[in-house]
Order: structure tokens, then sequence, then C-alpha cells
């Protein structure tokens, strides 16, 4: 894997609305943006389902807080009312009524203003598996046995519909594999609606 300095442009917001307490980040594999938050002077809350991804990201980035966990879970306390909640490309291996359900599992864990990063495989995604595969659903396929979705733009916006403000949206492709990855890219803050 290469460098993927995605979270850069993001970090001073991501201070802001931190204002000191833990950032929540969901799906945090071996660690990378792990590593950037703590290096930007941020406390992380992460977790993964993958307790050997855990381990590495525990060894990387030790001053962080690394957890074993499934994000259908509830998130840990010590993140309820957090400011921010990190998820990149973890948030993709769903039916779509699991997806909506963890979208409001996300706002409901934010402080209302509470910031959300996101970043969503996209149709486009050619090389991970938006082609080729088994189809179980729309833009949900049976990539070399693991289910794995993709999103559209009606998709990402249909997930923001309620409940969130979006702050910026943008189709984007990342480096970080040996071929190039076609994503979402989405910042979007609590907003009000009826149980916010």
């Amino acid at each position: 894997m290469q460098a993927d300095p995605w979270l850069d442009p993001w970090l001073q917001m991501v201070r802001r609305h931190a204002a000191g307490a833990p950032v929540l980040e969901i799906g945090c594999g071996t660690g990378a943006d792990t590593a950037t938050l703590v290096a930007a002077g941020l406390q992380v809350v992460a977790f993964d389902r993958s307790a050997t991804a855990v381990a590495a990201a525990r060894l990387r980035v030790p001053a962080a807080t690394v957890l074993v966990r499934d994000l259908r879970e509830d998130f840990p306390a010590a993140v309820q009312g957090t400011g921010v909640v990190i998820a990149s490309l973890s948030l993709h291996y769903f039916a779509w009524d699991e997806t909506v359900r963890l979208f409001d599992q996300v706002r409901q864990a934010l402080k209302p203003g509470g910031l959300f990063l996101c970043r969503l495989n996209s149709t486009e995604d050619i090389h991970f598996g938006a082609q080729g595969h088994p189809e179980i659903a729309p833009n949900y396929y049976l990539v070399d046995g693991v289910p794995k979705r993709f999103f559209d733009r009606a998709c990402v916006e249909a997930l923001l519909a309620s409940g969130w403000q979006l702050q910026a949206l943008a189709h984007k492709r990342t480096g970080k594999y040996l071929r190039p990855k076609a994503l979402w890219e989405l910042v979007c803050t609590k907003g009000d609606s009826p149980g916010s």
C-alpha cells in the first residue's frame, strides 16, 4: 500500500470539531489514518473487526485506543457525543437497510454539529469489484466471496437526506493500492432532525 494523505486537508476542521475530545475512527485497519490523526495531536478511539489489523494498529500507534469490534455493535461509550467520526472505506459491506442504519448510528454518536468524514466505494471502482461479480442487489456484489457495496451520487445523497448538512462531496481516485481506486469522499455535519 502507498501513502494516502486524504485527511490532510481536513485536519484543521477535525481539530476544531474534536475540541479536545477523542475522535472515533470506524474500520481503522492497520492504523494509517489513526497515525495521521495522532500525529496531528488528536486523541483517537479506533476499532476494526480484524484482530490482526488491530494488533498492527496498536503497534503502529500506541497512543491511540484501538479495539476489536464489529461496527454493527454499539459504539464505545467513550465516544458517545463525540465531535468527529471518521470512516474511510469501511461502510461498504452491508445491505442497503443496514447501511442506512449505520449512517444513523454515526449521526446519533455525534454531538449536535459534529463532523463526519467518510469515503465510500464508487460504482466506477472497476479494479476492486464494481463489475464482473455476482450481483446481490443493485450496486451490491459478491466479490471473491465478500459482499461489497458501491455507491453512485444518488445513493450517497440518499444516505445524507435526513439529519445531515453536507459540507463537501467529491468523486476521487486514490493511489493507496496497486491500482487506482475510485471513491466518494464526503464531509458532513450532524444537522437538525427529529432525534438528533
